[in-house]
């Protein structure tokens, strides 16, 4: 690209795109149900069978719920792949959907989570899907103009919420793929597997 073709929109959305596809989309590829609930400390909070948590809080509707606590424990609890990515998609990705591109309004509270990894990346692909669609459409006018009264800081400019939403994906999805490397190395420990 040339400074006669420059485009903050194609920038921003390069940051996220080029994770995505060259570090994060395969290493979230077959994810199983055994490394999406897998909890490496007692009392993580994770995504569970409705009635089965023991968190102080249990939101969302369907047969799985998310543990949540208000306020949030000191320290904060350990967190399942299952929870992180409930978080991203929901928290950081629907929620800012809804509230700046035209998605249905959605809540931790009012969010079906998913029973099974292959659910769950099928609602995170979803979800990113929208919101690289909105972030697409924006113009250079729109990026700059204050992201209003649905963000805590309403008088940032919508890039500035492009970015904090790309490093909040950046920032948890690589946690995941933490989380799935010591599943790997635990549970290949624990059977006496090497690869």
């Amino acid at each position: 690209m040339n400074a006669d073709e420059f485009s903050w929109n194609q920038i921003l959305r390069e940051q996220w795109e080029f994770h995505w596809n060259y570090q994060l989309r395969d290493r979230l590829k077959d994810l199983t149900d055994e490394e999406y609930f897998w909890s490496p400390v007692p009392d993580a909070w994770s995504v569970r069978p409705r009635g089965t948590s023991t968190a102080p809080l249990q939101v969302g509707t369907g047969d799985f719920t998310i543990d949540f606590a208000i306020p949030e424990p000191v320290p904060p609890a350990f967190t399942t792949i299952a929870w992180r990515l409930g978080h991203v998609i929901v928290g950081v990705l629907a929620a800012r959907n809804a509230g700046h591109f035209g998605a249905p309004e959605v809540s931790y509270q009012t969010w079906e989570y998913a029973g099974s990894a292959a659910a769950a990346l099928d609602q995170l692909e979803t979800q990113l899907e929208v919101w690289l669609a909105g972030v697409r459409d924006l113009s250079e006018a729109e990026l700059r103009a204050p992201v209003g009264e649905k963000e805590p800081y309403p008088d940032s400019p919508m890039a500035a919420l492009v970015l904090h939403i790309q490093r909040e994906l950046i920032h948890h999805l690589s946690e995941v793929c933490l989380l799935r490397d010591l599943y790997m190395h635990t549970t290949a420990a624990t059977n006496g597997a090497t690869r």
